[in-house]
C-alpha cells in the first residue's frame, strides 16, 4: 500500500511514459515534461502507453524512492484532461480510486455534510 502525507500534491503525467525508465530517466521527465523539481517532495506518477503500469516517483528528504504497479488484468483508468496538458493535479483519496481500480468518471464526490469551525 502506497501511503504518504495528506498534504503532498499528486502530479499524474498525462503522456505515457517507457516504464524502462528509473530514477535518472523519470526525474527527467518531471523537469522536462512536467516543469517541476523533482526534490519538492510531491509524489509524481507515470502511466505506460497500454496503461496497465504504473510508476510513482517521490523525494524522501534525501533520497528518491520509486514505486512500481502492475496489472495483470484490466488498465487504469486517468481522469479527464486536455490535449496540451502535460499533467493533472489529483489528491490521495483519487489516488486511492485510481489504484483501487474504481471508475473515477462515474464516481461523484458528496457534498461536505458538516462545517468546520475555526
Amino acid at each position: 500500500m502506497l501511503n504518504c502525507p495528506t498534504n503532498t500534491k499528486i502530479f499524474l503525467c498525462t503522456r505515457p511514459v517507457d516504464m524502462r525508465k528509473s530514477f535518472d530517466g523519470l526525474c527527467g521527465v518531471v523537469q522536462e515534461r512536467l516543469s517541476l523539481d523533482v526534490r519538492s517532495g510531491y509524489l509524481f506518477l507515470f502511466i505506460n502507453r497500454r496503461g496497465d503500469r504504473m510508476k510513482a516517483l517521490w523525494w524522501d528528504a534525501d533520497s528518491c524512492v520509486i514505486w512500481y504497479r502492475r496489472l495483470e488484468a484490466g488498465t487504469f483508468e486517468l481522469p479527464q484532461s486536455g490535449d496540451q496538458e502535460t499533467h493533472v493535479t489529483i489528491d490521495a483519496t483519487q489516488l486511492a480510486m485510481l489504484i483501487g481500480g474504481v471508475a473515477l468518471h462515474s464516481s461523484q464526490r458528496r457534498r461536505k455534510r458538516y462545517k468546520m469551525t475555526a
